[in-house]
């Protein structure tokens, strides 16, 4: 067992840079593990100044700007899209919110009396007391939802003060982020030894594709959330912002999102226009919508490909959303990608080793 052991360690850890690259990873997760609550602020405004970066870059090729009118520009529309997030969008979605929490107990009656129909119609399928088991779950289950509404609302009252921390924070760390950006990369790689290729491999591949998604990502969740909502409101659908943002936040979740945000789009518009034609012209739009953000927009927003096998996907969704959350969620993918640069640099290194001993034996 020992011989394997000692055999697997040579022959992917013989070279000092993969150890190094090991090193790195580990550590970072274990600053993440350890100290990601206490430092959240900072990887909020790490994450938005990474996102920004590509507007101060077309600020200062295109409009021939200088670094700090770029960034300020940049920083100034950042400040007014929060602003309008924080004082428009969030509380408009959160009433709606709550008025659809009051309305849940009379749609689940109005479903329960259109569920009795089913034994009568099937009555070898379904029985009455299967149907009164599920109304019962389902009410719970909406009682639950209530419950959780309720008590974030009281725990964001309570913590109010930290909310305000954050929401002072975060933009100042954002702006010197983007201000200072280069400085701090700088000052950071200055620490680790200048031999590094192997680092330098993942992190020059890994910057293309994540900068790619994770703003491509943004841009398609605002859009998509953006049409959707036009769609609703043009259409009478009650909820409409509140639909809108589900729509667009299911973008980040690959094959599963769309799937599972239909569900509540199908039965708001079945509880409020039943089977009429309302019903099947939203279902129509909604159905335009996310084709036209599967065929269209996801092609132009991603030019650099992420190749990952969908079931690989699915996996990072489930395994750092479990981890992390929503942001782990989001960024399940480029981490997927990041796992999969290690694992390609690795043997490369690996082979590139044995090709030199081997010509080193020639030569002797």
């Amino acid at each position: 067992m020992l011989k394997v052991l000692n055999s697997w360690v040579e022959r992917y850890f013989s070279d000092e840079e993969a150890i190094l690259l090991f090193v790195f990873l580990v550590g970072a997760l274990l600053i993440i593990l350890t100290f990601g609550g206490m430092l959240a602020p900072v990887f909020a405004g790490l994450i938005i100044a990474f996102l920004m970066q590509g507007l101060v870059q077309q600020c200062k090729q295109k409009l021939s700007m200088s670094h700090k009118l770029a960034v300020t520009l940049v920083f100034i529309a950042f400040i007014s899209a929060f602003m309008a997030l924080l004082l428009v969008v969030i509380p408009h979605t959160w009433r709606q919110l709550a008025s659809l929490l009051n309305e849940l107990p009379g749609m689940l009656q109005k479903g329960q009396a259109l569920l009795m129909l089913l034994p009568e119609k099937y009555p070898d399928l379904i029985s009455v007391s299967h149907i009164s088991v599920l109304t019962e779950q389902v009410g719970a289950e909406i009682g639950k939802m209530g419950q959780a509404v309720l008590s974030s609302s009281v725990n964001s009252i309570a913590n109010v003060v930290q909310i305000l921390i954050y929401l002072v924070l975060v933009p100042i760390l954002v702006f010197f982020f983007m201000k200072d950006g280069g400085l701090i990369l700088h000052w950071l790689t200055s620490f680790l030894p200048k031999k590094r290729k192997i680092l330098d491999q993942v992190g020059s591949e890994m910057d293309i594709q994540i900068a790619n998604y994770v703003r491509g990502k943004v841009v398609e969740i605002i859009v998509v959330g953006a049409v959707s909502y036009v769609a609703f409101i043009l259409l009478g659908l009650n909820y409409a912002a509140l639909l809108a943002l589900m729509v667009g936040l299911s973008v980040v979740i690959p094959y599963i999102g769309a799937a599972v945000v239909t569900i509540p789009v199908a039965m708001i518009a079945f509880f409020q226009w039943g089977w009429t034609n309302e019903f099947f012209y939203l279902m129509l739009a909604y159905g335009i919508i996310q084709a036209l953000d599967g065929n269209v927009l996801v092609p132009l927003l991603f030019s650099e490909a992420v190749n990952l096998h969908p079931v690989a996907i699915i996996v990072a969704v489930l395994v750092f959303g479990g981890l992390w959350g929503l942001w782990g969620v989001f960024f399940a993918i480029p981490l997927a990608t990041l796992i999969k640069a290690v694992m390609n640099a690795w043997p490369q290194q690996h082979e590139q080793l044995h090709g030199q001993v081997a010509d080193g034996d020639a030569d002797d």
